[in-house]
């Protein structure tokens, strides 16, 4: 699994630190990530892009992409770990956790040998409590070691719901202390894509998409389903499988603006079909993806904003800047050739931004 950067005329985001026999799985084999790979793949295919959206929905996206009018702030948790606080006029604002892995203990999976599967897994609950997170929803994309594991430990702390397909959810309640296996249950909301929620004050759009896959077979990495009920406790990260992939779309009703978060660096081009946010935080990688960055772009129909997720290299201490694993220049420099008018936001570790 350096200073900020950014591409066009967006001010730099304000600080908000509170100072098994399976083979070795290296970064770029989970992800499926390579410079090489990004530049080739990631650039070709451009032309197969859907249709412009009307110009009336351009113009009434521009008015609410202004800096500052989303209604809505996001802090990075590093990884794909995202704290999304939404305004609501006459009400408290909102907050929606996706990924929120703050434990980070080390894989080696940026090193040359990459991550031993048979790594133990580990939780630490002083060190997810440090962060003093609350929550009304948590949002898990997929079930790997990097995304999962300090959810239901949140999900007690927080008393929030938890949004995930059934294989989350089993492994959910596998990873949970038996005294907190009931709660956490109540709290389970098991989606598959395809749902829109409506909540108080935003909305949330759950979309089937895809992991990418790796190596000269083209597997997803720690593939698999947990269906039909909690699996013994994982004790290593080969325990936590993929478990199905999703994307989530939230929206606030107060202005409308739209962003898109993907755990994975592939997509469901046909489960975007109508979806036009304004932000899109997307991962670097998709060496397996023909046309990764301009296509997804295109179907998203060229979101004013990008901000790139998942790009650092998760060994390193959360409460220091991130360290770029290598595909966060390439996927800049994609963004940049597929929409040269998206503003390429790159927001550090426990750093915040208001679109």
């Amino acid at each position: 699994m350096r200073p900020p950067l950014r591409f066009t005329s967006v001010p730099s985001a304000p600080s908000s630190r509170t100072s098994s026999s399976s083979p070795a799985l290296s970064r770029r084999g989970l992800l499926g990530a390579s410079a090489a790979g990004l530049t080739t793949a990631g650039l070709a295919g451009a032309g197969a892009a859907q249709a412009a959206s009307p110009a009336a929905r351009r113009r009434t996206r521009a008015a609410r992409t202004e800096p500052g009018r989303s209604g809505m702030r996001l802090r990075w948790l590093g990884n794909n770990g995202w704290e999304i606080r939404i305004d609501r006029p006459g009400a408290k604002p909102a907050t929606v956790l996706i990924d929120p892995w703050l434990t980070r203990f080390p894989t080696g999976t940026y090193t040359e040998e990459g991550a031993d599967p048979q790594t133990p897994l580990v939780v630490h609950e002083h060190v997810i409590d440090r962060y003093r997170l609350r929550a009304d929803q948590i949002l898990v994309t997929h079930g790997h070691y990097d995304h999962l594991p300090d959810v239901p430990h949140l999900a007690s702390t927080t008393g929030a719901t938890v949004w995930g397909t059934e294989s989350h959810a089993n492994m959910l309640l596998a990873l949970a202390a038996p005294h907190r296996q009931g709660t956490l249950r109540d709290q389970l909301s098991v989606v598959a894509g395809g749902e829109h929620v409506q909540l108080d004050g935003y909305s949330i759009r759950v979309l089937r998409s895809l992991h990418s896959m790796t190596g000269p077979r083209s597997r997803v990495p720690f593939p698999g389903t947990r269906p039909g009920g909690p699996p013994p406790r994982p004790q290593t990260i080969a325990d936590l499988v993929e478990g199905g992939t999703l994307a989530y779309a939230i929206t606030s009703d107060a202005t409308g603006f739209t962003l898109v978060n993907f755990g994975g660096s592939n997509f469901s081009a046909a489960d975007l079909d109508g979806l036009a946010p304004d932000l899109a935080m997307i991962q670097p990688g998709g060496a397996s993806v023909p046309g990764y960055v301009p296509r997804l772009l295109s179907c998203l129909d060229h979101p004013p904003y990008v901000v790139p997720t998942h790009w650092d290299d998760f060994d390193e201490p959360l409460d220091e800047p991130a360290v770029d694993w290598g595909g966060l220049e390439e996927l800049r420099r994609a963004v940049r050739d597929a929409a040269p008018e998206t503003r390429f936001v790159v927001v550090d570790h426990l750093e915040s931004f208001t679109p």
